[in-house]
């Protein structure tokens, strides 16, 4: 009796031990939680096999983009993991102020930060709402500067890791610099570079390849035009001689059917990367099917 006393004594012993040191090892987690979909993307290559660093995003992976996304509290106990918050910016994460309320200590990379920002207006029932747009990484140049934002800032944060961030964000950086000169190789002779997209994705796409984005279908994801505003883009549509309506995979193409039947254009998809599989290659193939989709059309 004595015996199975010590055993059980030693049992729940080595079991205490054990979950002392598995609170140890996860005391020494640097968790690096991002925002969306192609923060993570661009983060996860940062900080790839990097021992003792986790990379999490804060919301689901078919999130799309943050317009008017509102946190959850498996969102907010997230956030409570993180040893730092890597962010967009430029007002995507319009729930920031709800974030560094709840945790004040909260360090924020900003993945925009110095980043030159395109304005634009919005209407609002009779008035007009000024901002800036913040899908700034669907255009590769700009996606680049994230990355090195990204990887100062962990390199800041952790100190302990600075070189490795750097090395892992050369070669990244490096696979990037490929996907731009291969992009700008096919785009920057072509002709015709008048089109229309789904939303507001595209103008840092636009302005870095040369296009012209002659009319947007829908200005917020959702909020679908009504008949004058559709009547004026099928009319740009007809007198442009656009040959083609980009939508996005991540939404119908109702709208864009219509335009389509009326003006004999061609849709076709645009990819603006912000949802997609979770892996470290995805904005690259991505980036790659838009190219090949604007090839087809722009032959």
């Amino acid at each position: 009796m004595k015996t199975f006393a010590k055993l059980i004594l030693k049992a729940a012993f080595a079991f205490v031990l054990l979950q002392g040191f598995k609170g140890l090892a996860d005391d020494k987690n640097f968790t690096v939680v991002t925002s969306f979909y192609p923060v993570y993307i661009s983060t996860m290559n940062i900080a790839r096999d990097i021992r003792g660093v986790k990379v999490v995003n804060l919301t689901k992976p078919i999130t799309g983009c943050l317009h008017d996304y509102q946190m959850t509290p498996d969102d907010m106990k997230t956030l409570s993991t993180a040893s730092v918050f890597v962010v967009n910016g430029a007002g995507m994460e319009a729930f920031m102020e709800k974030a560094t309320e709840a945790r004040k200590d909260l360090k924020v990379i900003d993945a925009s930060k110095g980043i030159e920002l395109i304005s634009e207006k919005t209407a609002h029932g009779d008035h007009f709402h000024e901002s800036v747009n913040p899908h700034v990484w669907v255009s590769v140049s700009l996606a680049m500067k994230q990355v090195a934002n990204i990887a100062e800032g962990l390199a800041s944060a952790d100190p302990a890791n600075s070189e490795k961030y750097k090395y892992n964000a050369k070669a990244y950086l490096g696979k990037l610099e490929a996907l731009k000169k291969k992009m700008h190789d096919a785009l920057d002779g072509a002709k015709n570079k008048k089109i229309v997209t789904f939303h507001e994705a595209f103008p840092y796409f636009a302005k870095e390849f040369g296009f012209e984005i002659a009319a947007v279908i829908e200005r917020e994801p959702g909020s679908e035009p009504n008949a004058k505003e559709l009547a004026e883009t099928i009319q740009i549509v007809r007198k442009s001689g656009i040959k083609v309506l980009f939508t996005e995979p991540q939404y119908p193409t109702r709208c864009a059917d219509v335009i389509s039947k009326e003006t004999s254009a061609k849709v076709s998809i645009l990819d603006p990367a912000v949802t997609g599989p979770m892996e470290a290659d995805a904005y690259i193939r991505i980036m790659e099917g838009n190219l090949e989709a604007l090839r087809k059309v722009l032959e």
